[in-house]
């Protein structure tokens, strides 16, 4: 005797059995993300990320220069400060006519006609990004969401995840290639 759905599977976009879709009704709903804290005044000690900063940049207003990127570092706990602190450091050694801006809420570098990498506190590291990252040799080992298919980075949990020979030559490397975005 043959089943009474003749063996044959159910078709696409069929009906769901109720029990299956009283079970998908009862899923839970994505939460509203919570609004941004502002961040502490330069000089502050901040223990804790404002929650803008639990999965994202800052809400660091977009300035170009020197003088808003070391504001952005002083909004940054540690050890996300030292660490971004350190990588800036790195790169005003390494990388002569260091042009820098705070731009979607984190530290932006270039030397010539473009953005090459840039530096980004988040909860438990600081993210470093190039902007062509596919492009470095070795390639950067993280693939950053939302910043483009050839951006690669690190992640740096401390000071002591910092390879400044590793990093100092993909700094070099970024800015031999066109950088991206116009300043």
């Amino acid at each position: 005797m043959k089943s009474p759905d003749n063996g044959k599977k159910p078709k696409v976009g069929a009906a769901r059995p109720a029990k299956e879709s009283a079970r998908a009704s009862t899923r839970a709903t994505p939460k509203a993300r919570k609004p941004a804290q502002p961040t502490s005044a330069p000089g502050d000690v901040l223990t804790t990320l404002p929650v803008a900063m639990t999965g994202r940049a800052s809400p660091a207003k977009a300035a170009l220069g020197d003088k808003p990127v070391f504001a952005y570092f002083a909004s940054l706990p540690q050890p996300q400060r030292s660490i971004a602190e350190r990588v800036d450091a790195l790169a005003a050694r390494t990388l002569p006519d260091l042009q820098r801006c705070v731009k979607w809420g984190m530290a932006f570098y270039g030397v010539g006609d473009g953005w090459c990498f840039s530096c980004g506190g988040f909860v438990g590291h600081v993210k470093l990004t190039f902007g062509r990252g596919t492009s470095l040799t070795p390639v950067p080992p993280v693939t950053p969401i939302g910043m483009g298919k050839d951006s690669r980075g690190v992640d740096l949990a401390s000071v002591d995840d910092l390879d400044e020979r590793q990093v100092a030559s993909w700094l070099k490397q970024a800015t031999a290639i066109p950088g991206f975005g116009k300043r």
